[in-house]
């Protein structure tokens, strides 16, 4: 491994100084940083031409200019963006910021939803499921992003917001709903007609009961998740979860599970002043979600047993979720006061922060996630259908294999079969995908940022290309090259990681 990572480290930095060098030679001749000036009717224009020529050194041979600039990089100066006087460093500091921001919150979504649905799909094959899956996929993959983004900030905002004057379902539309989500859960889930039925009738039922819930709490207009709600979803979530990992026959796992989600909920209310008696910050959630994973992995390990691993990574994925709950129920307390403050409008359609807003860390928390729910959504909307037909494809692949076979033969339960043997082997094409694809979003989503103008990696590379501004579009040329090129070594990690055929000093 050692020998893999030196060898292709050092490959990369050539890669990466000679496509630096290359790019450097093709920006110098796309901008022309006197071109305002030659157009302009000042009578002292030879003048400020010959300042500006002094100013960005463009008297002096592109060559040894590049080497200038390369020797400033080397001992940390990336430069100056001319027009503004800005320092480069902060500026893409703040871009890159809002773009990491966008990427992982599009990209995680996207993944988890795009790979389960696929699957899904892969097993319901040629069934009502499968084609409605593939007819959406294919429909949203086609969809332009720009105009997917208009879309959204017209009935996602736009429309969003003036429902909230009135936040009120009629009973006809929660009827349709609850009908539509019956529909699907009864095709996803599949089997029997009476199994069909069942399914129908309790998806109808759940999400009748949930929109009902939600109109007679008034939760639109004072979202909290709450102890009730808290109860009812980590349940489900430690059943899902239980389900997936270990299998319902797992009673280890299973009371696991639910010690967990009901240690969570007898936490809340103690969690309510420990939050507003401390200085919050990132890293500080962060270590509490980190010992929320902790405390489920130790419930787990006291529920022993011969598979003493299986119940603590079952906790121990429950116990995030409880967390992640909290979390949201917390930052979600704060919508009433944000509410006002946005005067009944709180779904914005551009920028990443309200300007002069104010408030606590979490009024700040709540105001970037509105800030990103449309442009999130643009990029999920469209990754989804790729990673779910990507999923898909390797899924009924997969299970088509040999050794799938041999592991039903062996009368291994089918949960086992998919989930050990056919879901971690359909994840060796999307470990290839998916760090490109991040690599890809980090060099900016140019055109939703443009649309929703949020001022991340994409706007910088487009304003300092329109502005001829060389020293930002270098600082960004070099940050995307030099993640594309960790990208390729850690997909070739993973993807040993995946498949244990692969060796990385073969």
């Amino acid at each position: 491994m050692l020998t893999f990572l030196t060898r292709r480290t050092l490959a990369g930095l050539a890669t990466l100084f000679v496509a630096l060098f290359l790019m450097f030679l093709l920006v110098n001749r796309a901008m022309d940083p006197l071109a305002d000036l030659r157009e302009s009717t000042d009578p002292n224009k030879e003048l400020l031409i010959a300042q500006r020529i002094d100013q960005l050194n463009l008297d002096t041979n592109v060559v040894l200019r590049f080497f200038q600039w390369f020797g400033n990089l080397i001992t940390g100066d990336p430069g100056v963006a001319w027009r503004s006087g800005q320092d480069v460093g902060p500026l893409v500091a703040n871009a890159i910021g809002s773009t990491l921001e966008l990427v992982t919150a599009a990209t995680l979504l996207s993944l988890v939803l795009g790979v389960a649905v696929g699957i899904v799909s892969a097993l319901r094959q040629y069934s009502s499921f499968d084609y409605l899956i593939i007819f959406l996929s294919f429909l949203l993959y086609s969809l332009p992003s720009f105009w997917v983004a208009v879309l959204l900030k017209q009935w996602g905002a736009i429309g969003f917001n003036d429902f909230l004057r009135d936040p009120v379902l009629g009973t006809v539309v929660i009827v349709v709903l609850s009908l539509l989500a019956g529909v699907v859960w009864s095709l996803a889930v599949g089997g029997t007609p009476r199994r069909r039925v069942q399914t129908f009738l309790l998806g109808t039922l759940a999400t009748g009961g949930m929109l009902a819930f939600l109109q007679l709490t008034d939760w639109y207009l004072n979202p909290r998740i709450g102890p009730v709600l808290l109860l009812v979803l980590g349940g489900a979530a430690a059943l899902a979860v239980t389900a997936v990992s270990a299998g319902l026959h797992n009673r280890r796992a299973l009371y696991a599970s639910l010690t967990t989600v009901a240690l969570g909920v007898v936490l809340y209310f103690p969690l309510q002043g420990f939050f507003r008696a401390i200085l919050e910050s990132h890293w500080i959630i962060a270590g509490l979600g980190l010992l929320s994973i902790g405390v489920g992995v130790g419930i787990g390990v006291l529920f022993g047993g011969p598979d003493r691993g299986v119940s603590a990574r079952s906790a121990a994925i429950t116990a995030f979720i409880i967390a992640t709950m909290i979390f949201v129920d917390q930052v979600m307390s704060v919508w009433p006061p944000y509410f006002q403050a946005l005067r009944g409008r709180p779904i914005p359609t551009f920028g990443d922060r309200t300007p002069n807003l104010g408030g606590n860390y979490w009024v700040q928390v709540l105001d970037s996630w509105t800030h990103l729910v449309l442009p999130t959504l643009t990029l999920i909307l469209i990754a989804f259908a790729a990673y779910t037909r990507y999923s898909r494809s390797s899924m009924l692949e997969v299970m088509t294999q040999d050794y799938i076979r041999t592991a039903r033969a062996k009368g291994l339960p089918e949960r086992v079969v998919i989930v050990r043997h056919g879901f971690r082997n359909t994840l060796i094409p999307l470990a290839t995908i998916v760090p490109i694809d991040i690599i890809t979003l980090i060099g900016g989503a140019v055109i939703t940022e443009n649309v929703f103008a949020r001022p991340g990696m994409g706007q910088l590379f487009v304003r300092s290309l329109q502005d001829a501004e060389v020293d930002p579009l270098m600082a960004y040329l070099l940050i995307t090259a030099a993640l594309a090129i960790t990208a390729n070594i850690v997909a070739d990690i993973v993807y040993a990681a995946v498949d244990p055929r692969i060796r990385l000093e073969a």
